[in-house]
């Protein structure tokens, strides 16, 4: 749900009971950008990583890829008392343009 709102798929406000903490203003202040948006290329995830730091949190990467276009993301998740996971801080890294395989 994160890549269809820092794409403008879904509304921000689509993420209200999915996060934690900062993260809801810190989602508000990306989406804005719209960093995700492209014409035509829609975003997909292309590989995705994850750390366990402690039980009930899990660190977690992305690339996402628009056509040569790629994006880091990175979010944390966090188990609640109620055993639901809510994001709790989310991180995009600056376009990149893919590299031509060079074989």
């Amino acid at each position: 749900m994160l890549l269809a709102v820092l794409s403008g798929q879904r509304p921000v406000h689509a993420m209200l009971r999915h996060t934690a903490g900062h993260a809801y203003d810190e989602l508000i202040r990306l989406a804005e950008r719209g960093p995700l948006r492209t014409r035509g290329v829609r975003p997909v995830v292309r590989d995705i990583g994850w750390f366990e730091p402690r039980e009930g949190a899990i660190e977690a990467f992305a690339r996402i890829g628009a056509g040569d276009r790629l994006r880091a993301m990175a979010f944390r998740l966090e188990q609640g008392r109620d055993l639901r996971w809510r994001c709790t801080a989310v991180e995009l890294g600056g376009p990149r343009t893919r590299r031509a395989d060079t074989r």
